[in-house]
């Protein structure tokens, strides 16, 4: 069984969803195919809904995602009878909205807005798909993707259910929907962003795919970010810890959460182009590819958070006691560094800060800044290897660093730096770590 992902960008224009429709005939395994919702429709559909809950017709409201679908289809490559017959499917769907905002459980009419994207991508695959001859069923994620009581995925429930719904009826193609799932009471929840890539991985590592393929707008995970660096190339094999510390730090491509399901049953994820299938991709594996330096991501809106008090010096439990706090008020941390007298951090999110620096007060003078990023080298860093911090701290020698972190794993170097200097940094650790080693070689 093979599970094909496609994204945003891959399904959003009639063009696009025909050459998805296109690569996954060409597979002949097995296939589950999961979709996102075409590129800014969700963000219009999360507008839908605050514009609905402040009381705007809902009708009208529906307007310009009826009049974006009805142009959508009817620019498909298939015949006028099969538009007119998806069209009329696709549009009682979304007229539906009318109904669901009288339910009394205003959350869920919004979960249901909200998620809906998805399923309109997955029938327009179908329906071309149909229209090609290919046995294709869909299948509605909420019919087998549940989490638990705890937020996660619910593996032993998707597994039963996901098997008992390939079982109904042979299909070599199922569709469904990624990002969406129902929560531990039964009621419609969602991945939240990225989803779409940890329902692929959720999937994949149920029914212990062969692979799972994350379809994207590029080539593979790059060596830095094409965005703000010329001359970067993707990278052909990384392990799972190198993928998760490059998602996690900023490479967009893959989300962070995709890695985890895969990683603990050893199914390999491999990332392709839809614009360019030939392309090798990258394979994420337990495998990797030679030791040093792979690549480099960046993550901006960071902030600091300092902890300074005396009474850190020789002392034991204080760490415990800020920490217990960062706990309390749910704030998760990015980067730790310590000396006697400080411990700082870094934090992507300032919601519940206020209450957390009040409560930290306590415990010493605290001060938050503002405005950084965090540059991230990843690669494979073995204990015994040498010559590593020496390009990368040459390469910055003009950019100012805030904080380091080295040594806490085998695969990355973390650094902090004010987001002025960011596409200096990058351009300077491409030159030193990529071009000129190229260049040597």
């Amino acid at each position: 069984m093979l599970v094909m992902k496609f994204g945003g960008t891959s399904v959003g224009s009639p063009e696009k969803l025909e050459i998805v429709a296109s690569l996954v005939s060409e597979v002949t395994d097995d296939r589950i195919v999961v979709l996102s919702a075409m590129s800014g429709v969700t963000n219009y559909l999360y507008e839908m809904a605050d514009k609905i809950e402040q009381g705007a017709d809902v009708l009208e409201a529906t307007l310009p995602i009826l009049e974006k679908f009805e142009k959508t289809i009817f620019a498909l490559a298939i015949g006028q009878d099969e538009k007119e017959k998806l069209w009329l499917n696709v549009k009682s769907r979304i007229l539906a909205i009318n109904e669901w905002v009288n339910e009394p459980n205003k959350k869920q009419v919004r979960q249901k807005i909200i998620t809906f994207g998805e399923t309109l991508s997955c029938l327009i695959v179908v329906g071309i798909l149909i229209n090609r001859g290919e046995n294709v069923r869909y299948i509605p994620a909420i019919n087998f993707m549940r989490l638990d009581s705890n937020g996660e995925p619910d593996y032993f429930y998707i597994q039963e259910r996901i098997q008992d719904e390939i079982a109904k009826s042979s299909n070599d193609i199922i569709i469904t929907e990624g990002f969406v799932c129902k929560t531990y009471d039964g009621l419609i929840g969602n991945l939240e962003r990225g989803g779409s890539d940890y329902t692929a991985s959720i999937i994949g590592r149920c029914l212990m795919a062969s692979e799972v393929q994350i379809w994207t707008d590029i080539d593979g995970m790059h060596n830095n970010d094409p965005r703000f660096v010329e001359k970067t190339f993707p990278i052909e094999n990384l392990s799972f810890e190198e993928a998760a510390e490059l998602a996690y730090f900023g490479a967009k491509v893959l989300h962070p959460t995709c890695i985890l399901p895969v990683q603990l049953v050893n199914v390999p994820v491999r990332i392709k182009n839809t614009g360019d299938p030939l392309a090798k991709g990258t394979l994420i594996s337990h495998k990797t590819q030679g030791n040093g330096i792979k690549a480099v991501a960046a993550k901006d809106g960071i902030h600091i958070l300092k902890i300074k008090s005396f009474r850190m010096l020789m002392a034991y439990g204080f760490v415990e006691k800020v920490f217990s706090v960062f706990s309390k008020y749910q704030v998760p941390i990015d980067v730790i560094t310590t000396s006697e007298v400080s411990i700082s951090v870094t934090i992507d999110n300032l919601e519940n800060t206020d209450e957390l620096i009040d409560e930290l007060s306590d415990l010493g003078e605290v001060s938050l800044t503002s405005g950084h990023s965090l540059i991230c080298v990843v690669g494979n860093f073995i204990a015994d290897s040498h010559g590593h911090a020496n390009k990368i701290f040459s390469s910055l020698k003009n950019v100012p660093l805030r904080m380091i972190s080295y040594g806490s794993s085998d695969h990355n170097v973390t650094l902090l730096i004010d987001t002025v200097h960011k596409n200096e940094a990058l351009n300077a650790l491409n030159l030193v770590c990529f071009e000129e080693a190229s260049l040597i070689c």
